[in-house]
């Protein structure tokens, strides 16, 4: 490929990331040690040895940093400690021990876009225009009428710039106004983030997702975004302009170069970033091209959609070629933000068939892999009642998007103790009655529950170098069926998916083909692999 490295030049003992399947914890909602009805890191701990039993190679945890939760912990008001209902730094080092114990690699959240409005860095930043850190975060005069300096709009509704009376300007803020947005372009900043880096180093994390990474940089000359052309009025006005300058600026790559370096003098540390807005395929692969930026992104090309059609899913995955001087990739069906797969793409069968034909999807692909928790479960979206709503964006804009907390809601791990065993007591989020039924304790003793189907294709993927290391290839086949194949050291991984509604024959490349794990459809391990898919089914079979 013309002096272009592939991972089928790659040995088995570079890095741990690499085809890594990471399972995100969101801690408030994990399990609550102390009946106080908020998940936190001693729950984290009692519940690894069940995270390790899902055959994952690593964590990743979701903020727990001393924050005002405005927006539970992505406010942070101090990156080097525990926030109290989390528990404390104690805890986190025996977290990070019991997990390395385990095998478990741990990566935290770092949100280096934004903090709290009460951090200290704030605080002296809009005390007056000359200080240290005065420029530390996005600050501006106002327009001769007084209006914002430009247009641009917040996530959460309404402009992203809001006034300060001290300072007499206005200060950017990307999403609440309770989370003024950081200053990248300010060397004395990037060097404070990157100490913060470091704090967390030196306790033993392993990696760092880059919580909405591009979103920390601004244009200084505060262009407006222009208007974004569209059939119909979204939900958001956020979404009626195109994100050119408040997002995305090009100075991210020295920042992130900074990082970089600083990382590698640490001892070396996984880095993923979250990416959104403007063409974020464009910002992932100029994010993590090349050995000296970052290790691989993810955007919300799966996350943010409810199109599940073999149109979509293709043009998604063919952005990545396997050369790794091209940018690496990361997938999530579901996390925090965004409703659950299991509803969000319907296929109009049993959500339990749905979510086991997703997971051998996800685990068929090449890149690293996030699962989250309760996705193991087959989990819905939960219902989460006006009056019990707690996500600032889903009470400004409810009833037309419901928000993030139905995929907040308590992990299920009983079926008949109150609230599901989370908690003793009410927990923050109500437990959806149809998880009780769903419950770890529950499926852990149905040999075809989702639970153990996960499992199952977990263990597959971490036994094949293919499916971990391998090339990616689309083969022919006829609509809606996705045929690809994964290749390395001489293993090959046949990958077919049947998204109709109506069954479908395929042709199989050259080899005899034996069937290692199939979802809604008969076949025994082992066996022949099928020319014929039923509606909604799947196998992974290996080149005999």
């Amino acid at each position: 490929m013309n002096n272009q490295t592939t991972e089928a030049e790659l040995t088995t003992h570079d890095e741990w990331w690499r085809g890594a399947v990471i399972y995100q914890i969101y801690p408030r909602s994990f399990f609550d040690s102390n009946g106080d009805g908020i998940g936190d890191l001693p729950g984290v701990i009692e519940k690894l040895d069940y995270v390790a039993s899902l055959g994952v190679d690593g964590i990743w945890l979701s903020p727990f940093f001393t924050s005002p939760m405005h927006d539970f912990g992505y406010d942070v008001a101090d990156y080097c400690d525990v926030d109290p209902i989390f528990g404390t730094l104690d805890d986190f080092d025996r977290l990070i021990a019991r997990a390395h114990e385990l095998g478990l690699k741990v990566v935290i959240d770092q949100v280096y876009c934004h903090t709290a409005a009460i951090h200290d860095w704030f605080e002296e930043s809009r005390a007056s225009r000359d200080n240290p850190k005065a420029d530390w975060y996005h600050w501006a005069d106002p327009k001769p009428d007084g209006l914002p300096p430009s247009n641009w709009l917040s996530v959460f509704g309404g402009p992203a710039w809001t006034w300060d009376g001290r300072r007499k300007q206005y200060y950017l803020h990307n999403f609440l106004s309770s989370q003024p947005t950081l200053n990248l372009h300010n060397h004395d900043l990037v060097e404070a983030i990157i100490d913060v880096a470091r704090f967390w180093i030196d306790r033993g994390v392993d990696g760092f997702r880059l919580d909405a990474l591009n979103c920390g940089m601004a244009d200084l000359e505060m262009r407006d975004n222009p208007h974004r052309e569209m059939d119909g009025i979204p939900d958001r006005p956020f979404d009626m302009q195109r994100q050119l300058y408040n997002i995305s600026q090009p100075g991210m790559i020295e920042v992130i170069e900074r990082m970089r370096a600083a990382f590698d003098q640490a001892g070396g540390i996984f880095t993923v970033a979250e990416i959104g807005g403007e063409d974020p395929h464009t910002t992932m692969t100029a994010y993590t091209s090349g050995d000296n930026r970052l290790d691989t992104a993810y955007s919300f090309d799966f996350i943010g959609t409810r199109e599940v059609s073999p149109d979509h899913i293709r043009a998604i995955l063919s952005k990545w070629p396997n050369a790794l001087d091209q940018g690496y990739p990361s997938w999530a069906f579901s996390n925090h933000d965004t409703a659950r797969v299991a509803s969000r793409w319907d296929l109009g069968i049993p959500q339990d068939q749905a979510a086991k034909l997703f997971a051998l999807m996800q685990v068929a692909l090449r890149g690293v892999l996030f699962i989250y928790q309760g996705e193991e479960l087959g989990l819905p979206q939960a219902d989460v009642p006006f009056e019990k709503l707690q996500d600032p964006e889903a009470i400004a804009n409810w009833p037309q998007t419901q928000g993030r907390d139905g995929a907040r809601t308590p992990m299920p791990w009983t079926k008949d103790d109150p609230h599901a065993g989370f908690s003793s007591t009410e927990p923050w989020l109500p437990v959806d009655l149809r998880h009780y039924g769903q419950s770890v304790q529950v499926q852990e003793n149905e040999a075809g529950s989702v639970l153990n189907f996960f499992r199952r294709a977990i263990a597959l993927r971490k036994g094949s170098a293919a499916l971990q290391r391998g090339e990616f290839e689309f083969l022919d086949a006829p609509q809606p069926v996705l045929l690809w194949r994964r290749e390395h050291q001489g293993e090959a991984i046949l990958c077919a998916f049947n998204l109709g509604g109506e069954a479908y024959d395929i042709s199989l490349p050259d080899g005899n083909w034996t069937l290692a794990l199939a979802a809604n459809m008969a076949g025994d391990v082992g066996s022949d692999a099928p020319t014929h898919l039923p509606p909604h089914s799947g196998y992974l079979a290996r080149r005999a």
